[in-house]
């Protein structure tokens, strides 16, 4: 082996400083840029502790120099040189080791690489140098698909490097507490958990399937039955759930059980664990976190994931305005529906009539799903709009007490008959505000937890769990046949909001086998249904089961929160696309028939059952509205068309034929093909060239910077 591919000789990019001052040093690594000065050839070196900059100096070895003239971006190398201190005034500010330079004497290509799909380099080599290649520059889908260059980007690295400090950070602080990491298993059984379920087929038993799980609930809770009492793991969880931004199918979650525990326990542990991991981010969180139920949270934010980082809390004037004039707040009253609304602090004059009116009362407002909106400024100590008049003195008084309003300020108000729409259009309305006048502090982090959450909840008309059917009620004398009491049970639960994002949440657990049985009749489940869903769980509560109590942590989401990242995606090392789609593997694919065929599954008769199913249903979807004369008419006004009869009638056959067309594309499968950033594959193409001569080239060629007779020279350029 040569000392350059010694490995026990390396030196790490970053670390050389000003104390290695006429060392000799073996550096590996990749090549980020390059600079020739003719006489002298510099390249920034990187691996992924930093940036090094080496200078090949023909002085000091010509046949390293030649050697350098070769590389490229990207090439992989070893280079022996001595570290020197650079010139005052050549110092680069921009990397860490930019007070030093290392003046190479031996050089080995390691490897070399192709042309790349986009740049990697985020730092310059001299001061005032731009960087024209940054990860929100290119394409999210072309950068997965070439993650393995993408993850080369020092930003990128300083992400991954990050997670493994919190990780690291969470481990520690958890053996502290006494707690054991177990791994719980990934092949398992089936059971409903909210979302749906990424299933596995068994080969050995045939139309038998394991799930992936989508936590370790049942698991982590027969490891307290077990007796080990304080349990925690990081842990990978999967859920085929419908595509959100910030969510993945797989996802990595914090996952801790106790036993012999209260909230108050819980509450302690986490809020201790989170700020430490936030510190590691430069973050300082302030404690103790606040609390509020499930109610206090929807009555004044109109959500249950709260963003406390601004106020614009909401305020109720149902009661105020009772007797009130104005008709539309008077009849929703009567009819015992409720009147609440938010004061926008000093932007009465952004806020103009126009805005108000005809851009939040009547279209923003109604898109969130309220009817919409009243609004009051606050302008010399009155209130004015256009409906003030209806509002007596008293009444407009109490408005401005209620809302503590001063003058410049703004209230907007949200009258309906259901009280749950109220708040849920109320708090749209707060955000929507918040974010188009930058009312939200972006350095500031304001965590609550959320608990009292209602233990059931209805859908379509039949009971069903909030959290998970284990989650310990407030109180256990209800009857589970009483639809009305079930629904104001409130349950043991608690989530951990950040900045409107929810980033875990958990619940003390049901420890008597009693008091689970009776979760399950309010849930209508039969005793087979019972038996086959969580038989091996309820055999296990039947031996002596603890009281405990839990909580999961969505570590993807928090270390994106930490890191300030757009997306989750970029703190997971391979993550799938908005689509759920690998674009570096391309998973999910299709796999050989042999395979399904040893597992005993046919796709193709699915597929044409499938296809049978669309075409019934366009069969049954009644004929897209047809495109009238009047409409084209209507289009031609307001484009200023005179347009006869005739051309109408054309127009109206051209624009439906072209409708139609469309609405047969629904019925192509597209199931086999992939989502695709370029419809081409990327590669640069060397452009020949090739002369164009003219009669008047003399002329044409006046100015040209390089004339070659009747034509000039220019730099080859790259199509892609």
């Amino acid at each position: 082996m040569s000392d350059l591919s010694n490995w026990k000789k390396r030196v790490y990019c970053g670390e050389p400083d000003m104390s290695y001052h006429g060392r000799e040093v073996i550096l590996m690594g990749w090549v980020d840029a390059i600079r020739d000065h003719g006489n002298l050839l510099f390249i920034h070196l990187r691996d992924r502790s930093g940036i090094i900059q080496v200078v090949f100096d023909p002085a000091r070895s010509q046949k390293c120099y030649r050697m350098a003239e070769e590389l490229r971006e990207e090439y992989v190398i070893s280079v022996m040189g001595t570290v020197a201190i650079r010139e005052e005034g050549t110092q680069n500010p921009n990397i860490k080791t930019g007070d030093i330079e290392v003046f190479a004497l031996k050089m080995e290509i390691l490897s070399k690489a192709r042309t790349l799909p986009f740049k990697i380099t985020e730092k310059a080599m001299v001061l005032g140098e731009e960087i024209t290649s940054s990860p929100e520059n290119v394409d999210e889908d072309l950068r997965l698909r070439y993650r393995f260059l993408d993850i080369r980007r020092p930003s990128i690295q300083d992400i991954f490097m990050m997670r493994h400090r919190i990780i690291k950070c969470i481990r520690e602080y958890m053996d502290e507490m006494n707690f054991i990491e177990v791994e719980t298993p990934v092949l398992t059984k089936s059971t409903p958990e909210g979302a749906r379920d990424y299933l596995v087929p068994s080969r050995i038993h045939k139309g038998r399937f394991y799930a992936l799980p989508q936590s370790p609930q049942l698991f982590k809770q027969i490891l307290m039955i077990g007796g080990l009492d304080r349990y925690y793991q990081i842990v990978k969880c999967f859920r085929d759930e419908d595509l959100r931004p910030n969510r993945q199918p797989e996802f990595t979650q914090f996952d801790m059980e106790a036993s012999f525990i209260d909230e108050e326990f819980i509450y302690e542990l986490i809020e201790e664990l989170i700020c430490r991991c936030f510190k590691l981010g430069g973050i300082e969180l302030p404690r103790p976190f606040p609390r509020l139920s499930y109610d206090e949270a929807m009555e004044k934010y109109g959500t249950d994931r709260p963003d406390l980082r601004f106020d614009m809390t909401f305020e109720e004037v149902t009661a105020s305005l009772k007797d009130t004039g104005y008709t539309i707040f008077r009849n929703i009253i009567d009819a015992g529906g409720t009147v609440k609304g938010i004061c926008v602090r000093g932007k009465a004059q952004e806020l103009s009539k126009n805005i108000l009116q005809n851009e939040y009362a009547m279209k923003i407002v109604p898109s969130f799903g309220g009817k919409g909106m009243t609004w009051m400024k606050v302008i010399n100590g009155e209130l004015q709009s256009n409906i003030t008049q209806f509002f007596s003195e008293k009444e407009r008084t109490e408005l401005i007490q209620t809302f503590d309003a001063r003058d410049g300020d703004v209230i907007m108000m949200i009258a309906d008959i259901s009280r749950e729409n109220v708040n849920r259009v109320l708090g749209l309305l707060r955000l929507h505000v918040a974010e188009r006048f930058g009312l939200i502090p972006g350095d500031k982090y304001s965590p609550v937890w959320v608990n009292e959450f209602p233990l059931f909840e209805l859908k379509d008309g039949e009971i069903s769990s909030q959290h998970h059917p284990f989650t310990m009620p407030d109180r256990t004398d209800f009857d589970p046949s009483n639809k009305e009491e079930l629904l104001s049970l409130k349950s043991r639960a608690y989530d951990i909001v950040i900045n409107g994002e929810e980033i875990g949440g958990g619940s003390i657990r049901i420890n008597s086998m009693e008091i689970q049985k009776r979760i399950f009749d309010a849930l209508g489940l039969t005793t087979d249904e019972i038996e086959m869903k969580f038989g091996f769980f309820l055999n296990a509560l039947q031996y002596g089961a603890p009281p405990h109590g839990g909580l999961a942590l969505g570590l993807d989401r928090m270390i994106s929160m930490i890191l300030g990242t757009k997306s989750i995606r970029e703190v997971i090392a391979f993550p799938k696309n908005r689509s759920a789609i690998c674009p570096l593997t391309g998973a999910p694919s299709q796999v050989d028939t042999e395979q399904l065929e040893e597992l005993g599954i046919t796709i193709e008769a699915q597929r044409e059952k499938e296809a049978t199913k669309i075409k019934e249903k366009k069969r049954a979807k009644p004929r897209r509205k047809r495109i009238t004369i009047k409409e084209i008419r209507h289009v031609a006004k307001l484009a200023r068309l005179s347009i006869t009869e005739e051309e109408a009638k054309r127009y109206q056959k051209d624009l439906n034929s072209i409708l139609d067309y469309v609405e047969t594309l629904n019925e192509l499968d597209t199931s086999h093909i992939e989502p695709m950033s370029h419809v081409i594959e990327i590669k640069n193409v060397w452009r020949d060239d090739i002369p164009i001569i003219k009669e008047d080239a003399d002329n044409l060629l006046l100015n040209a910077p390089k004339r070659d007779g009747r034509y000039y020279r220019v730099p080859k350029i790259i199509e892609g």
